[in-house]
Order: structure tokens, then C-alpha cells, then sequence
């Protein structure tokens, strides 16, 4: 009976070659759309279990309550004793590691220098973790605090070779260059790995460090994530009394004055430290993960675009039905019972499904380097790293076929033989439920198309828009790793002096944009709870980026007091002291300096907001100051306009006579920016790409169901062109139908658009407004595709010579 079956489906399917050849095409593309979004959730869901402990592996976090000006939020960066401390408090914890993240340092070894990646661990890290190995031995790796452990990436590009273990290589921490000793080398690390790292180092190396030296035994200082494994069985993660007891323990006086400032009158406590589970790690929003929801929304219109080709599948099989009627009557008559036709019909749709299935995966494999730069990641059909594939394809290609052929299948079964034999069928692509589909599929494609629109009209709108200083032509040169920052800007001011294409230089600590960093202050004034960004400057760097003083004056080197105490402050941070921009000259930031009010702040001047974050954010109080402590790490060069690249020679030969043994590194500041909106980027794209795919299968299946319908109208053609009809009139005759369908999906598509686009841009503190015209451009668009698509067969069928049409009928 299967044989029979497929024998009549290969039958039909190549009778048919252009209906099949649509559907193919159609199935294949949304086939290999939606592999590549499954790929991604599965591999989104799949983080961090390939260790073997995931289960019992927890991240530290401390839970505080919204207190004053601070809303609630749990931080899993951590002071250093808190590891230490939970072995020796808490009978639950077997080991505890600590992971310190360190920015880029430079590597040295026989290949030169290179600038990589640095983290800290304890050596139980290897304990916990199940990270797998290439060379060396987890259990006396990082042994001593001058050793190191690699990946492999790393290893090749620092060596040249797979297997360094017991070679040296000299990386600069602080000042000086200091050897360190390869112990291990680890295979490259899952694309599902939440922690990503080039070389790990002891953190014994760590705490001897400056840096270190500031977090020991300071509990107010925080700067690392903890991760602890539990005793199998373990209820410490629920054990709440237990938490807040141990944070009690060592912050026995925090609640306290809390109370006493009458900042906190719950009867609970404003903080406890709770426990994350590893696997719940990377979707930990509240904790610095990636959102969920975004990985889901891909996978919905991955669906939307395999929908819409299961809905051609649908439309032109229904369509194609009335050349089928007189097969089925006869099948009917010699004893063919509905459910043996249901069958026949479900493996026509089922063959095609596996068909489709092959191309698409074939397609989705060729595409995937693609979609890995869509969506910045490095996934793989790997099915080892992801055995739900062994499952997901072959469900996939059941679930296509079943949702294609289920309805062809129950409608053609149903069918009357006396109808069929008498040819009283019409069907074709003109009852209600295949004008459902198509408007269903145009609905899905126009809101697509609308919400791409709004989006790059946002993302234009975010590029655009001023931060309220000039970002154009500006250098940033990284200065971070020189011995002595503050001479090398001098000596590199000197290089440059006199170049007309070399406009003015500043130094500050910070640089500008995306992964720039921060530093913010808090403090106690005057009994409320007040926070700064903080950055340090020096006096060009106003006028270099072009911002706007407003009250008050600039730093001056001559005056000794500006190294001290002096600082220049924004609108927003006065209106949140409220002040106003005269009344703030001369204000102390009583509160800021505990220990020595002599070294408390002062206001000097005013600067107008501008935007040091993205435009995700309304723009917080900061302050800008020259404090003798900190060190220019960043060198901003305003440039002329025009071609940079000999501008940029210029800078690398005076970088070269100011820093002798550190590459030249640089950035623009309006690229810095434009990554915080790398994400938007993405999306834009992507949802651009997805309205695309959908608009072109929509009228794929538009195509072949509008020449289902002429071939079913021939006889009326033939008789309209007789009586002297035009080929527009025909042509727009035929036209007409279908585009009714598409003006109903427009209508129905830009309210759903539109609620969901308000919901995108609210995240946003600064967006566009949405109009009417985005929605009648996307609308419009989708006429005139359509009507395109349709005209083709319908000035094809109108050219028909009229004589041959009535014949054939």
C-alpha cells in the first residue's frame, strides 16, 4: 500500500512540475529560515551544560532592595573575601573559585607583542568546571602564581604552535613586563559557553597586584563574581534565613544606618546574597545576562516564513484541486474510501516536506556564515555539541508536512463523486478559506515590511541625533599598559605640534562609547544618597569634542587647586542637587570624601548634557575633574576632515617616538558610538531580511495561485477578448481579486505593527514617533509587488489568442 501511495504522489508532484517546483522553492527557503532561527534558540538554551557539574555550580549575587534614589538590582560583582568566606561558613560549599576579569594587557614571546585578553581564577576553577583539555594537567595547572593556562586560539597565535606547555611568555600587568610559565592549553570553548577567555592566570597573582591589593579583605570593595559547587542535595539556593544570616554576618551595621537616615522601614532587610544556578546564568537579565525574549522573537519569524510557505503549499494545492476532481471521483467509485485518498494526499505532502527539507538544510548550511554575522555569533550544525538536531530536523519535516497537506487532504477526500464526474467543482483559489490564507500571508509580510521601516527610521534617528558634543573627525588613541601615561602624552603632544592636519589633543581616563567603560561615585550629601559618573580629563578636552560651558570656567594647569579639588559638572547633576547653573559655582560635594572634607569637590563650571551613554538612557549627572591620582589612558586627537589615512601615518610615527615598545591603537569616537546600537543594527537587518524572504514567498505562492485562477477563467477570457475587451481591462479584471486581498492584510497588519513597535521604542529614552506614512509605505510597497506578481499571468493570459482559449475549453 506505501508503495502504491508514493507511486501516485511521484505521479502527481511531476505532472504538476511548475506547482511543485513553487512549492519546493517555497518549502526549501522557509525550511532553511527557520533551521538557522532554531539553531540559534537551541544553541540560546544550551548554555553552560556541558560541564559536568552544571547542576551543583552556583553564582553568587547580592539582592538589594530599592533604597532612595537606588532601584533594586542584583550584582553578582562581589568583594574578594566572599569566596573565602563561604567555605569556611557554610558547610553546603564543597570549593569556591573566583573569576576577576582584567582588560587586555600585552603578551610578549618570540613573535612579538600582542594585545589578548587576561582573566584571574583560583586553581579550584578547573575543580568546577568541566572545560575541555588539549594539553597539560587540570589538577597542578595554576599552581603557582607565574603560571598560565591557554586556549588553543590563543596558544596558535602567541606561539605559532598547538602544544607551548612549559614555554614563557612575559605579560604586562602593572609596569614592567613579568614572566609567566604555560601549564596547560584548552581545547577552543563552546560557542555555548558563558565564560569566553584567552588566557587564565592564578589569582594569587591577582591579589598581589595593585589592583588586588585595593579589594583584599575590603568588603566594600566589589569587583569579581564567586561561583561555589553545593553538596549534592544541597537547600542553600532556598535556605533564605541561611543567606541573610551570612550577609548580616559581615555587614552588621549597613541596615542599621539605614534605618537610622530613614532610607529603609521594611520590616525585611534592604540586602541578602542569593544563589544563581550556572544554567540559568545566561538568561539572568537582572544580573547582566541576554534576554530570552529576543532569541524567541527570532524563532517567531522563522516560523512566520515557514508559515507562510506552508500556507502556498495549501493555497495551490486547494488551487490545483479541480484538475484532480476527475482522479479522485473515479478512485471514489471503484471503492476508494476518504481515508485512503486523506492518506494518499498527507504522503504527497509528507514527500515533498522531506524534499524540501534536504534543499533546505542544504541552504541553511550555506547560508549560516551569513547569518553568524547577522547575529554576531559562531554557531555550527554541530550535532554532537547539540543532539536535539537528531530529533528537531525529523520532527521539523513531519510537522511541515502534516500543517501543508492536512488540509488538501481533508477538503480533496470530501469531495462528491457525482461532482467531480460532472465537473461542477470550483474550487481554484476563490473560496473564502485560500482568500484567507493569502491575506493571512500578506499580513505576516506588511508587518514585517512596517516594522523593518520603523526600525531603521529609529536607528537613522539614533545615529543621527547630536550627543551634544562633535564626534566627527576624532581619533582615540589607546594609551592603556604605558609605564607613565602622563609622559607619554606630553611627549606625544610635542610629535604632533605643528601638524596642520592635527588640530588639538586631550587626555583622559576614559574613552568614549560601547565597552568604554565607567566610573561612578556615591556618596552621602547633606543626608541624601547622590551618584556621579565620573570622568577625568584633562583642560583641552572640552574643546577638542566641542562641548558647550554654559557657567563657570574651564580647568586651568596654573591653578593648584584644580588638581585637587575642582570639578565641572552637567545640567543634569545640577538639577539633581538643585541648583541652578549659577547658584552650583562654588558648591561643595559635601560627603564625597569621608575620611578628608578637605578634599571634598567644588563646582566650577556648568557644561551643557550630553550624552555619555547610548540614547537607551536619559542622561545622568556627572562630573568632569583633573584629580592629580588619575592617569590619561586615553588620548582624544581632533583631526581635519577629509581623507584620514596619511592624518593616521602622521599619529603612528609621533605614537612611535612617545611609546617605543606599544603598538599604536586606535579608534574613531563616532564608531565607539555607533556600537552602542550594534544590537538595533542587528535587528533591523534581520527583520529586513525575514520581511523580504516573506514578501517574495507570499507572492511566490501569489504567482502560481494566480495561475491556477487564469487557467480556470480561460473560457471567460477567451469570451471578453471576442466581445472586444482590452488587455488592460482583462489584466486589471484579474488583478483586482487578489489585490483586495492584500488591501485587507494592510488594514488588518498596521495596528499589530504598531503595537508591538511602541513596545520596541519604549526601551529607548530618546526615539522616534511613529506615523501613518511608515505604515502606508510598507502597504504600498506591497501593492505594487503584488500586482506585479499577478499582472505577469494576468497580461499572459489576456495576450492569449481567443480562438485557441475556446477551443481548448
Amino acid at each position: 500500500m506505501l508503495h502504491n501511495y508514493l507511486t501516485i504522489a511521484f505521479r502527481a508532484l511531476w505532472k504538476n512540475k511548475g506547482i511543485t517546483a513553487i512549492n519546493v522553492v517555497g518549502l526549501s527557503v522557509g525550511l532553511a529560515c527557520f533551521a538557522l532561527f532554531l539553531l540559534h534558540i537551541v544553541d540560546e538554551f544550551s548554555f553552560d551544560r556541558f560541564h559536568a557539574k552544571a547542576g551543583h555550580i552556583f553564582r553568587i549575587y547580592q539582592d538589594n532592595q530599592a533604597v532612595g534614589d537606588h532601584a533594586a538590582q542584583k550584582d553578582a560583582y562581589l568583594p574578594m573575601p566572599l569566596g573565602p568566606a563561604l567555605q569556611a561558613d557554610l558547610p553546603d560549599v564543597v570549593r569556591f573559585t573566583r573569576y576577576q576579569g582584567w582588560r587586555e594587557s600585552f603578551v610578549r614571546t618570540s613573535r612579538g607583542v600582542h594585545l589578548t585578553k587576561v582573566d584571574f581564577v583560583d586553581a579550584a576553577f578547573f575543580q568546577l568546571f568541566s572545560f575541555p583539555w588539549a594539553y597539560g594537567d587540570a589538577a597542578t595547572a595554576l599552581s603557582d602564581p607565574n603560571q598560565v593556562v591557554l586556549t588553543e586560539a590563543t596558544a596558535q597565535k602567541l606561539f605559532g604552535e598547538a602544544n607551548p606547555v612549559g614555554k614563557t611568555l612575559e605579560i604586562k600587568l602593572e609596569e614592567q613586563f613579568e614572566p609567566f610559565v604555560v601549564t596547560g592549553v584548552m581545547k577552543n570553548l563552546p560557542s555555548n559557553s558563558t565564560a569566553q577567555f584567552q588566557i587564565l592566570a592564578s589569582f594569587e597573582k591577582f591579589a598581589s597586584t595593585s589592583r588586588g591589593q585595593r579589594s583584599k579583605d575590603r568588603w566594600n570593595h566589589i569587583s569579581m563574581q564567586t561561583f561555589v559547587e553545593l553538596q549534592p542535595g544541597s537547600d542553600l539556593p532556598q535556605d533564605s534565613a541561611r543567606l541573610l544570616q551570612f550577609w548580616q554576618k559581615y555587614y552588621p551595621d549597613t541596615e542599621k544606618k539605614l534605618r537610622e537616615k530613614g532610607q529603609w522601614t521594611q520590616a525585611s532587610s534592604p540586602s541578602t546574597y542569593g544563589l544563581q544556578p550556572l544554567l540559568a546564568m545566561h538568561h539572568a537579565t537582572e544580573t547582566d545576562g541576554v534576554n530570552p525574549k529576543y532569541a524567541w522573537i527570532l524563532l517567531a519569524i522563522g516560523g512566520v516564513i515557514l508559515l507562510i510557505a506552508c500556507i502556498n503549499f495549501t493555497t495551490l494545492t486547494i488551487g490545483r484541486s479541480a484538475g484532480r476532481a476527475r482522479e479522485i471521483g473515479v478512485r471514489k467509485c471503484i471503492g476508494a474510501s476518504r481515508q485512503q485518498l486523506s492518506r494518499q494526499f498527507l504522503t504527497e505532502a509528507l514527500l515533498l516536506s522531506a524534499f524540501s527539507t534536504g534543499i533546505g538544510m542544504l541552504l541553511a548550511w550555506g547560508l549560516l556564515p551569513t547569518f553568524n554575522q547577522l547575529i554576531g555569533k559562531e554557531l555550527s550544525f554541530n550535532f554532537q555539541q547539540f543532539p536535539e538536531l537528531w530529533w528537531l530536523v525529523p520532527t521539523l519535516t513531519l510537522v511541515v508536512g502534516a500543517l501543508a497537506g492536512s488540509y488538501p487532504a481533508f477538503v480533496l477526500s470530501g469531495f462528491s463523486p457525482l461532482d467531480t464526474l460532472k465537473s461542477k467543482l470550483k474550487v481554484g483559489g476563490e473560496n473564502w478559506f485560500t482568500r484567507s490564507l493569502v491575506t493571512l500571508q500578506f499580513v505576516l509580510s506588511v508587518g514585517l515590511m512596517a516594522c523593518t521601516f520603523i526600525m531603521l527610521r529609529q536607528l537613522e534617528f539614533l545615529q543621527s541625533k547630536s550627543p551634544g558634543f562633535d564626534r566627527e573627525n576624532v581619533v582615540i588613541i589607546n594609551a592603556e599598559g604605558t609605564t607613565n601615561p602622563t609622559q607619554v602624552l606630553t611627549r606625544f603632544r610635542e610629535a604632533v605640534r605643528g601638524q596642520p592636519d592635527v588640530l588639538a589633543v586631550s587626555g583622559a581616563e576614559l574613552s568614549l562609547g560601547e565597552d568604554a567603560g565607567w566610573s561612578r561615585s556615591g556618596f552621602d550629601y547633606q543626608g541624601q544618597e547622590k551618584n556621579l559618573y565620573e570622568y577625568h580629563v584633562d583642560p583641552e578636552y572640552l574643546s577638542v569634542l566641542g562641548m558647550q560651558l554654559l557657567a563657570g570656567r574651564n580647568f586651568d594647569r596654573s591653578i593648584t587647586s584644580d588638581s585637587v579639588t575642582a570639578i565641572i559638572i552637567n545640567e543634569s547633576a545640577v538639577r539633581d542637587f538643585g541648583w541652578t547653573n549659577e547658584s552650583a559655582l562654588g558648591q561643595p560635594l559635601t560627603g564625597y570624601d569621608e575620611k578628608n572634607p578637605a578634599r571634598n569637590p567644588v563646582v566650577i563650571g556648568v557644561v551643557r548634557d550630553f550624552h555619555f551613554r547610548s540614547f537607551h538612557e536619559q542622561v545622568k549627572p556627572m562630573m568632569f575633574q583633573m584629580f592629580h591620582d588619575y592617569k590619561p589612558q586615553q588620548f582624544f586627537v581632533r583631526i581635519a576632515s577629509g581623507d584620514p589615512a596619511p592624518t593616521l601615518e602622521r599619529l603612528r610615527t609621533a605614537w612611535a617616538s612617545a611609546e617605543a615598545v606599544l603598538p599604536f591603537r586606535y579608534q574613531f569616537l563616532d564608531e565607539n558610538l555607533r556600537k552602542f546600537y550594534q544590537t538595533e543594527t542587528r535587528w533591523g537587518k534581520t527583520v529586513g531580511l525575514a520581511g523580504s524572504i516573506a514578501i517574495l514567498l507570499a507572492c511566490l505562492g501569489l504567482f502560481g495561485l494566480a495561475a491556477l485562477s487564469t487557467m480556470n477563467r480561460t473560457k471567460e477570457i477567451g469570451i471578453r477578448k471576442v466581445l472586444g475587451a482590452s488587455v488592460s481591462s482583462i489584466t486589471g479584471l484579474l488583478a483586482t481579486d487578489f489585490l483586495k486581498l492584500v488591501f485587507v492584510a494592510i488594514l488588518i497588519a498596521s495596528p499589530i505593527a504598531w503595537y508591538y513597535m511602541q513596545r520596541w521604542l519604549a526601551d529607548f529614552a530618546y526615539h522616534i514617533d511613529i506615523q501613518w506614512w511608515m505604515f502606508a509605505g510598507a502597504g504600498l510597497a506591497a501593492i505594487v509587488i503584488a500586482f506585479l506578481t499577478v499582472s505577469f499571468q494576468s497580461v499572459r493570459a489576456a495576450l492569449a489568442n481567443p480562438v485557441k482559449s475556446l477551443r481548448s475549453e
